[in-house]
């Protein structure tokens, strides 16, 4: 997979900008905020219809212009793919495959995976657990488009059921809806533990040996999905798992209404990474913490490979200067394979390091 052309016109700071790439390595450097950040987020967003830092598509667009175009030629499994979208403030955005209308974002991640990192990922074994099920979730709405549908869906419901409980003290009557929307949740949710388990189950492969490697052999990490408890076995089949849900969220009916929370379900997800056998969240040291977050995103990448044949389009944003050269060495050593794009300041030498296309960025624009 690789990005050959991509042109943006009022894209964040990107006024009306065309560039071609490297098929292997691409460094773009530069000053902060002159837009390299920019450049990457509108490649992930070709890839999957979502941002990893804006909230609304309407922040994405310039300030002086009323819309923003981001447009993509694209080779991937052995075809050439050309993928555009359209953002409007005043409505709802249009994508489009070869000309082709997409109806959802998945139409996009069936063109070309991204594994973005950045350097908040670095933290990303010592954050809450809301932190992981957004990396779980990114992933795998890339790879399976079943699971992006039934993320959304599970979304909608939990969103429901929230507001139902919030104000049900105050309008008795919306209690009346409560049970199609647990009846949505369980189902959706469902499917939401059966994938997140199978994605743990080789996150964990491929972690593993990245951090033993990292760690020169003398550390062990250990990836395990925690999900509800009353689901005893993630990789039965969904149905199974489906009742056990429904079981879970019954017997926490009662807690739930007087709480006036959401207390059941796969939205409280998380992944416990241990090293050595230790929780990493609480014992593990910075430097500890680092190569395990390293290892998850380069095993993330290894997913992508054996679930597609191809390397997804790799995003390092500005994350080698906040590592020490040991670990650089690492990740440089293991990026090899597929187009690899990383940010860095002006002042860097991974220029003249990493050779390839190098393209410097000053006030959003690229030379």
């Amino acid at each position: 997979m690789r990005i050959d052309e991509l042109e943006l016109e009022g894209f964040r700071n990107y006024g009306n900008q065309s560039v071609t790439f490297d098929p292997a390595c691409n460094v773009i450097f530069g000053e902060n905020a002159q837009g390299k950040t920019n450049l990457l987020e509108a490649i992930i967003y070709l890839s999957c219809g979502k941002s990893p830092r804006a909230r609304t598509d309407r922040e994405m667009i310039g300030f002086d212009f009323p819309s923003a175009s981001m447009r993509a030629r694209v080779f991937a499994r052995e075809r050439e793919f050309k993928v555009r979208v359209d953002l409007y403030r005043d409505r709802r955005r249009k994508m489009s495959v070869n000309q082709v209308p997409a109806k959802n974002s998945a139409a996009l991640s069936q063109v070309y995976n991204t594994v973005f990192f950045c350097p908040e990922d670095l933290f990303l074994i010592r954050e809450g657990a809301a932190a992981r099920r957004r990396f779980m979730d990114i992933a795998l709405c890339q790879l399976r488009p079943r699971y992006a549908a039934a993320l959304a869906e599970y979304n909608r419901a939990y969103d429901h059921k929230t507001r139902i409980l919030r104000d049900a003290e105050e309008r008795p009557d919306l209690l009346a809806a409560l049970p199609e929307f647990n009846e949505q949740l369980v189902r959706y949710g469902g499917v939401l533990i059966h994938y997140r388990h199978q994605f743990a189950q080789r996150l964990n492969e491929y972690a593993a040996i990245h951090h033993r490697e990292c760690s020169g052999g003398r550390e062990e990490l250990d990836v395990r999905y925690q999900t509800v408890s009353s689901v005893t076995d993630p990789s039965a089949d969904v149905a199974v798992i489906t009742e056990q849900l429904r079981q879970h969220m019954e017997a926490h009916q009662t807690a739930e209404r007087a709480s006036r929370l959401c207390l059941s379900g796969p939205h409280k997800d998380d992944l416990l990474v241990t090293i050595d056998g230790r929780d990493a969240k609480q014992y593990a040291s910075q430097g500890q913490t680092r190569t395990a977050a390293l290892a998850l995103k380069l095993a993330e990448r290894e997913i992508y490979k054996n679930a597609t044949g191809e390397y997804p389009v790799l995003l390092l944003d500005d994350v080698l200067s906040e590592l020490d050269p040991k670990r650089q060495e690492f990740v440089l050593n293991r990026i090899n394979g597929g187009q690899v794009f990383i940010t860095c300041c002006e002042d860097d030498r991974l220029p003249q390091m990493l050779g390839g296309k190098v393209l410097h960025v000053h006030g959003g624009e690229l030379v």
